[in-house]
């Protein structure tokens, strides 16, 4: 975080300074300087680190509090007095004040600097072109992306955080699982750049349907002024409808009529080619991500890189630098005898294990191998899931995956649906759990499978996937 006194800080949260307990109150402590990270998790505290103590679903960060101070927090937000010995500064709501001192920031640092920012939403694919992005302007200088999957409420501002004065680029991923949610965060920082890559399924049980995902997904364009771009994928109708509700220009990618397009699509063992056609350019580019429906985010990406001035032959080097999409998301692992095992077991809608299946289905074809699919509950989609499991059931089926084990009760209308297309007899599985997932496969295993594991995070198939693909509790190759 940019350096800040205490005082300036109090009156950014509309807060009371408190000193450490035993101590009285000066003006000397107003002018106590911080310029520690801003952290939520009292384990990721550091020397001069600010604690924002949060109350959450399973717990209450004031709990904690003690031990941030006791780990080197030089100040603690916090929503009632506590007995530290830091100072704190209370204030009505956490979250609000984390909003706050967030949005203070990123416009201190926007005023002395050339900080440009990109906000991303969609069903699928956010995490994933932030990466790419992070990749891009990395090479250009000093950028700020959140780890993992920090979209939300709280994930998003800490991400925010992180700017000083020497960040040239900020890069947002803006998720939601209600309407009002991604304009709160809006609010926080206006994009230059906003891109909506896909509206799906994907939390639709939260949502309430489709028509209030992609109100909610439009609200990371509708409050962008005409100097800013809306950077919006062609092939969706229900993104390409934003275009009425914003003051942005519009620049769109695709697969067909669009500013970018791509042609030529092809996976390969080793990734995703095809070529990108901007007006009369066209340029072959080879991801290492693999998945024809990644191939929606890298042309996002570049739409971004594009506008925001980096050349496009270096915005293609560093996308094509990237291994892989993420921990555990279409994440290929080679175990040995040949198989090959695609974990994408992060986050699962319907929208994206369609595309993980088509993919399995593509590579094992064009390589003659035998494909087996391993997959688990689709979270969060409320009155649509048994309809939604049921599609992936069929659709599985149609793509002629040879094996299929479904794991859990909350997936068996995947099995249900797949034991009732008049081709197959037999050749999907229920199990209940994970290890008894791990035994069935195993014994199904030949050389020269390839295996997809895909489910929703809560589902815990992530786990299973490394299991199958050779790697340790910790990720790492088993001895």
């Amino acid at each position: 975080m940019i350096a800040l006194t205490l005082a300036e800080i109090e009156r950014i949260l509309g807060g009371r300074l408190v000193a450490p307990h035993g101590a009285a109150t000066d003006a000397a402590l107003g002018e106590t300087v911080v310029d520690g990270a801003v952290e939520t998790d009292s384990r990721l505290v550091g020397p001069g680190s600010v604690f924002f103590a949060l109350p959450g679903e399973v717990t209450d960060g004031h709990r904690f509090a003690a031990g941030a101070v006791e780990s080197g927090a030089a100040l603690v937000v916090t929503e009632r007095e506590l007995e530290l010995a830091a100072p704190q500064i209370v204030v009505d709501d956490g979250v609000i004040a984390l909003a706050d001192l967030a949005r203070e920031v990123v416009a201190r640092v926007r005023a002395h600097g050339r900080l440009k920012v990109v906000g991303i939403t969609g069903s699928n694919g956010k995490t994933t072109t932030k990466n790419l992005l992070r990749a891009v302007f990395s090479a250009q200088g000093p950028t700020v992306a959140p780890p993992g999957s920090f979209n939300n409420h709280v994930g998003a501002p800490i991400s925010m955080l992180r700017v000083d004065d020497a960040t040239e680029h900020l890069i947002v991923e803006m998720g939601a699982s209600g309407v009002g949610e991604i304009a709160r965060l809006v609010g926080i920082v206006v994009p230059d750049v906003s891109v909506v890559l896909k509206v799906g399924l994907a939390h639709a049980g939260e949502f309430g349907g489709i028509e209030q995902t992609q109100r909610a997904k439009s609200e990371i364009v509708t409050q962008l002024p005409a100097t800013a771009t809306a950077v919006l994928n062609a092939d969706d109708g229900r993104v390409m409808a934003m275009r009425d509700v914003t003051a942005a220009r519009i620049v769109t990618f695709g697969l067909g009529d669009a500013d970018l397009r791509a042609e030529d699509v092809a996976l390969r063992p080793d990734g995703t080619a095809f070529t990108l056609v901007d007006g009369d350019a066209r340029t072959p580019v080879v991801l290492r991500i693999l998945g024809e429906h990644h191939v929606y985010n890298a042309l996002a990406a570049l739409a971004v890189a594009r506008e925001l001035g980096v050349p496009i032959a270096e915005a293609i080097a560093a996308i094509e630098s990237v291994p892989r999409a993420e921990r555990w998301r279409m994440e290929l692992l080679e175990p040995g005898d040949g198989v090959s095992v695609i974990n994408d077991a992060y986050n699962a809608s319907p929208d994206s294990t369609a595309a993980a299946l088509k993919t399995l289905a593509q590579l094992a074809a064009a390589e003659g191998r035998r494909s087996i699919a391993v997959l688990g509950e689709m979270a969060e989609l409320g009155e649509f899931a048994d309809e939604e499991h049921d599609r992936i059931g069929r659709l599985a089926v149609r793509l002629d995956i040879r094996q299929l084990v479904v794991v859990g009760q909350g997936a068996r209308h995947i099995h249900n649906a797949a034991g009732l297309e008049g081709s197959w007899d037999g050749e999907s599985i229920l199990v209940d759990d994970v290890d008894a997932a791990y035994d069935v496969v195993r014994g199904l295993l030949r050389p020269g499978d390839v295996v997809l594991v895909k489910s929703s995070k809560s589902a815990g198939l992530r786990f299973l996937g490394d299991r199958l693909g050779g790697l340790d509790a910790n990720g790492e190759a088993s001895a």
